[in-house]
């Protein structure tokens, strides 16, 4: 049996130091990156769909939050003037389309009163969900 002592070799190590520090940095870049492509400001959380949706090139967005504020392309918008706010976007564009953000909390009766609204006005709409 062979007991003695081994002959050490040179001693491998390596220093992360400084990519501990690029990783951070990385790291840092990507969350920043990932708040500003945010297009949605106002925080919803919509309810899931297996299709997908089409929008057409003259779009409005109307958002409806769990507390019923409702705002027009990130504007808060108070229910009763829901309807002259779009009827001003009508005039705007002959072929409109709301895209229309709802939180997943809201009663449809509140859904169903801005479906109401843009059918008055002859403008489709779109219910904007989350993908699967």
């Amino acid at each position: 049996m062979n007991l003695r002592k081994r002959h050490r070799g040179a001693s491998a190590e390596v220093h992360t130091s400084a990519m501990n520090d690029i990783m951070f940095f990385l790291l840092l870049f990507f969350l920043i990156a990932s708040t500003v492509t945010n297009p949605n400001v106002i925080k919803l959380v919509l309810p899931k769909s297996s299709s997908g949706q089409s929008v057409s090139k003259k779009t409005i967005t109307v958002s409806v939050t769990k507390d019923l504020r409702y705002y027009v392309d990130k504007k808060e918008v108070p229910v009763d003037a829901l309807q002259t706010t779009l009827s001003g976007y009508k005039t705007l564009a002959t072929e409109l389309t709301i895209v229309l953000y709802v939180d997943k909390t809201v009663a449809i009766q509140d859904v169903v009163q801005v479906m109401d609204i843009a059918q008055k006005l002859n403008i489709k709409l779109v219910l904007a969900t989350e993908p699967k």
